[in-house]
């Protein structure tokens, strides 16, 4: 229970800067550094000051702040798309990251306030914490279009824990992460009582996840074989006309080197062309593919509309498949409320042509002897919910992505840890093609199988593995997780009432 008058005499600044350096070494538990021992130490400091909070207002400053410093460390790489043209974007990226990080950290304000009013004080206290920091950032993960980077439950995507998450989703490791936090916060005060159990319970974890998702079956000889092809071209060098040529040319000669595979996969836009101007390119594509069907990233166009594209080309030219983005990247990819920031002189990222225009929704499409897959473009790979919501259950993940926006520190290996992620939760392998890398073949239950690494030039022949039976996440979603949550809210509310008619308020 927090000392009310001594935290009352405490100034906020100190209040205030202890909290952000508990969040900021909490995001160490991210890609690539993976700290997440430490990240649940930094967790257990932010469950710490939030204890001692007096008020709502103090609680709310609290989590606002431990969120900014989270959100300071965890997105640092959001800055690198504006350094690419630094003449038009470069005096915006340390707003983006400030406001993104402020922004971000008011869903831990809000679920730390929520906390703070539903349990002043009692047994509930820490529980209706956990329980309502995991639902602000279930919250966070769809509300405006949803941004679920970073989640609290990422940073044990690089322990053992993962495997939780074939049966919760991420939130499940989101209130993980959090439960273990708030049980360390109980150690300094009760070595014994509150360590031996935390230890205990921790190790168990840690042995028996492992064991919790599917596992897959081994991968027949007969899997058809993918050909992961990275080209590596940097960002600024990408649609340079003296360059398009030559990393054009770097990937058809990949696609015609022997042995001859089943499917070859490019990357993101990694054909200079529209799909609809694009007949003598294709014919060559198919042509250097061996009698491979080819996976190609392409942008095309349908009057005033752009889309952001992956289309399936067999082995005699033609087009079978066509798949538009469909959850585009805000001030990356279009503009929202686009008329009116354009009078303020902004535009997205990719303003080639204005931005792009979202496609339909997510669903499968044949890879012919690769079998049935589910495209994610880049940005649509972190978004778990919309995987789901694809009635047919695909026999692979297909992710083509363009990591050259995110720069070479944190951002493609966070992007590459929730593909890891996104396999474990269905039970599916993921195959993953990145113009820079990581491109990676992962099994189901989250095995990386074979990777090329960031800023390696060259390609991958693997066969794809077999996927898993059906995750209780993958038939049920996130509701089980969401009951509960709501469930400990409401006891922590009756608890509430409780307290206030014995007091006699």
């Amino acid at each position: 229970m927090p000392d009310t008058a001594s935290a009352v005499r405490r100034p906020l600044w100190r209040d205030l800067g202890l909290a952000a350096g508990f969040g900021a070494v909490a995001a160490l538990g991210l890609a690539p550094f993976n700290l997440w021992p430490l990240a649940l130490f930094a967790l257990a400091g932010v469950v710490w000051r939030f204890d001692r909070a007096p008020s709502v207002r103090r609680a709310a400053w609290a989590g606002w702040a431990a969120g900014t410093g989270y959100f300071l460390v965890a997105l640092n790489w959001i800055v690198e798309p504006f350094l690419i043209d630094i003449a038009r974007h470069g005096w915006m990226a340390p707003f983006a990251l400030v406001f993104m990080a402020g922004g971000l950290a008011l869903f831990w304000a809000a679920g730390s306030a929520l906390a703070q009013w539903l349990a002043p004080r009692g047994r509930m206290r820490l529980p209706a914490f956990v329980a309502a920091l995991t639902l602000a950032e279930l919250v966070r993960g769809v509300i405006f279009t949803g941004f679920p980077w970073a989640q609290i439950g990422h940073v044990l995507i690089g322990s053992p824990l993962i495997q939780v998450a074939a049966w919760t989703g991420p939130g499940g490791l989101t209130l993980l992460a959090l439960a273990l936090a708030a049980a360390l916060s109980r150690v300094p005060a009760q070595p014994l009582r509150a360590g031996v159990p935390v230890v205990i319970v921790t190790g168990g974890l840690i042995l028996t996840a492992p064991a919790l998702a599917p596992k897959p079956p081994e991968t027949p000889g007969d899997a058809p074989v993918l050909r992961l092809m990275q080209p590596n071209a940097p960002q600024r060098e990408k649609w340079d006309p003296e360059k398009i040529g030559f990393y054009f040319n770097r990937m058809l000669d990949y696609s015609a080197q022997a042995p001859a595979v089943d499917v070859s996969i490019w990357p993101e836009t990694s054909v200079p062309a529209f799909l609809d101007d694009a007949d003598q390119i294709l014919s060559v594509i198919a042509e250097r593919a061996q009698g491979a069907v080819s996976v190609i990233g392409i942008e095309r166009r349908e009057g005033w509309d752009y889309y952001n594209s992956l289309a399936v080309l067999q082995s005699d030219g033609a087009v079978s498949e066509v798949y538009d983005k469909h959850h585009l990247v805000p001030f990356g990819e279009y503009l929202p409320q686009g008329a009116l920031l354009s009078r303020l002189g902004l535009a997205p990222m990719v303003d080639r042509f204005g931005g792009f225009t979202p496609g339909e929704e997510p669903r499968a499409i044949d890879l012919g002897p690769a079998g049935r897959a589910i495209p994610l473009i880049c940005y649509e790979a972190v978004f778990p919910a919309e995987i789901r919501s694809v009635a047919e259950r695909p026999d692979v993940l297909l992710q083509i992505t363009n990591d050259a926006w995110f720069g070479t520190f944190s951002g493609p290996y966070q992007h590459f840890a929730q593909a890891r992620l996104r396999a474990v939760e269905q039970g599916l392998p993921m195959v993953r093609v990145a113009n820079t890398g990581i491109s990676a073949v992962i099994a189901a239950d989250g095995t990386t199988i074979a990777a090329l690494p960031l800023g390696e030039t060259g390609y991958l022949d693997v066969p794809r593995p077999a996927a898993a039976a059906p995750t209780l996440y993958a038939r049920i979603g996130s509701w089980p997780l969401l009951g509960l949550v709501i469930l400990v809210l409401v006891s922590a509310f009756a608890a509430r009432r409780g307290q206030m008619h014995t007091t006699g308020h």
